[in-house]
């Protein structure tokens, strides 16, 4: 366990500014009629999403940033130089103490983020491919979402929306990172499990 609490966990993600990507379900009465309540409405503009990239300690979640613009190996670098040796400082972490997981993306593992990587003296988990299961920062994600949903207004604005994601990012508990940093010897062992297939994770 100490050795999975050095590791800083990072992704991107993308936030809705209305409703999410997948289906919503409602709870009704068997022959009833769907209400107003049952149903969310549309919108034929004005909808739009964000990008953030964000990372996650056992201190508690770390920097994230909103990514206005296409990412690419540049952006991604300097995403590092700003975000990532934050959140070192703001932790008080050394970089010789901390092991760095990413996915497998390929501006993560371009080789300009390798040669930032050697450079900063940065250790990289080695990650496997087509590995949601394994990341406990998707967890992180859908306690963030949770919370945005639960707004009983819809953001005016892409600026109104990230202004909400900076308050919520800023009070999720440490706790909620360390129990999920926590829960990767059960989500090893249950991939192991099932022989790189499916969990509930």
């Amino acid at each position: 366990m100490d050795d999975w609490k050095r590791v800083i966990w990072s992704d991107e993600t993308k936030v809705n500014r209305l409703g999410s990507d997948g289906r919503k379900w409602v709870w009704k009465k068997r022959g009833g009629v769907l209400t107003r309540q049952h149903v969310q409405g549309t919108v034929k503009f004005g909808g739009g999403s964000l990008m953030m990239w964000g990372c996650m300690t056992a201190q508690g979640v770390g920097c994230a940033c909103r990514i206005d613009d296409n990412m690419n190996a540049q952006l991604y670098v300097d995403i590092l130089d700003h975000e990532f040796l934050d959140t070192l400082a703001s932790c008080e972490l050394e970089v010789g103490d901390v092991i760095f997981q990413q996915d497998n993306d390929p501006k993560h593992t371009s080789r300009i983020a390798r040669q930032w990587f050697r450079d900063n003296g940065v250790e990289v988990l080695e990650w496997p491919a087509q590995s949601p299961d394994l990341n406990p920062i998707e967890h992180l994600w859908w306690h963030l979402k949770r919370q945005l949903a639960a707004y009983e207004t819809e953001p005016t604005s892409m600026h109104e929306l990230w202004e909400r994601v900076v308050v919520e990012w800023g009070k999720i508990p440490d706790q909620v990172c360390i129990n999920l940093i926590e829960s990767m010897p059960e989500r090893v062992m249950a991939v192991l499990e099932a022989k790189g297939g499916y969990t509930k994770y």
